[in-house]
């Protein structure tokens, strides 16, 4: 008899226990979730966070804030979400760039991208453009490269940070291309740009580059796609102007704490795709790719990306920072 009583308690226990977790899914989020943006504001990843951030908040029924926590890069943002609750209630906003490159250039990144995140999954994909200021007077990249060669002290390239996405697409570019030139790394991507258009620095990449291809405030020289984009005919490829077979994308995805409970994960995976959708249209114009994936399906293509982009450091002879 009290077998039977103690069975009954087990069996009521678990189906309370089954119940709540159903309940506890179905109620997510039952208060604002944040996204952090570890760059400052301007740059592209700040505005399609904000962009989905906003329809996101409207499909989740709570308040979605999106906040910029930079610093060392990206590394202050990123260390902040690993050090918050896996609950889904703090989200990391940043390019699958930045968090493969940090852990493989970075000795002190002070995280593992593989054990202290999970995916929630990709917004876009996107195309890096080269530019030039409009007084340098260079128009391709052949003439850019034989500038380079010709008086390298004279030529300089901009990135949002050391190791951060602009940073490796240019360098990729300049060791594929046999160029050495002045390296000048900026607290994001915004300001980086903005000594570009002054003309105090030479070349930088742009990610996306839909606003300078269209704005005139900058000389495009060449997206790093495979092909030309629909949206910019008139643009070459890089490939296509003398270095064949190169390409470079920057993914612009979103990331929980390691441990975070994969209903929530799904929930807001699938709120964010919603999200992305609605915009298909402006993404496409601006020369951008929607490529859907699953949590899980994102966690093994960051796997991928991680052994990628350590091959490409080694190959560029970048040396970890200390």
């Amino acid at each position: 008899m009290k077998i039977r009583f103690m069975k009954g308690i087990i069996v009521m226990a678990l189906a309370f226990s089954a119940a709540g977790a159903v309940q506890a899914a179905d109620d997510f989020p039952r208060k604002p979730v944040r996204i952090i943006v570890p760059v400052p504001p301007g740059g592209l990843i700040d505005s399609i966070t904000r962009l989905v951030g906003g329809r996101m908040a409207e499909k989740l029924g709570q308040t979605v804030i999106v906040e910029n926590r930079d610093g060392a890069g990206s590394l202050v943002g990123t260390r902040f979400v690993k050090s918050q609750p896996a609950d889904g209630y703090t989200l990391l906003s940043t390019t699958t760039n930045a968090m493969t490159a940090s852990v493989a250039i970075d000795s002190n990144a002070g995280y593992d991208t593989l054990k202290d995140f999970t995916g929630v999954g990709p917004m876009i994909r996107a195309p890096w453009l080269m530019v030039v200021g409009n007084n340098q007077r260079i128009k391709t990249v052949a003439e850019f490269i034989a500038r380079a060669k010709a008086r390298p002290e004279e030529v300089s390239f901009s990135s949002g940070g050391e190791g951060g996405g602009s940073h490796l697409a240019a360098s990729a570019f300049l060791h594929r291309a046999g160029l050495n030139v002045l390296h000048v790394p900026y607290k994001g991507n915004g300001p980086a740009r903005a000594d570009v258009i002054a003309n105090r620095v030479t070349m930088t990449f742009a990610a996306g580059g839909a606003a300078d291809a269209r704005s005139g405030v900058l000389t495009p020289l060449g997206f790093t796609s495979t092909a030309r984009l629909a949206a910019f005919p008139d643009i070459p490829t890089i490939a296509e102007q003398g270095l064949p077979n190169y390409s470079d994308y920057v993914w612009f995805a979103m990331f929980a704490p390691a441990r975070t409970p994969k209903d929530a994960i799904q929930r807001l995976s699938d709120t964010m795709q919603r999200s992305t959708r609605e915009f298909r249209e402006r993404i496409e114009k601006d020369g951008n790719e929607l490529i859907p994936m699953s949590p899980d399906e994102f966690n093994e293509f960051v796997k991928r990306e991680m052994v990628e982009m350590a091959k490409l450091i080694a190959n560029m002879g970048l040396k970890k920072r200390d």
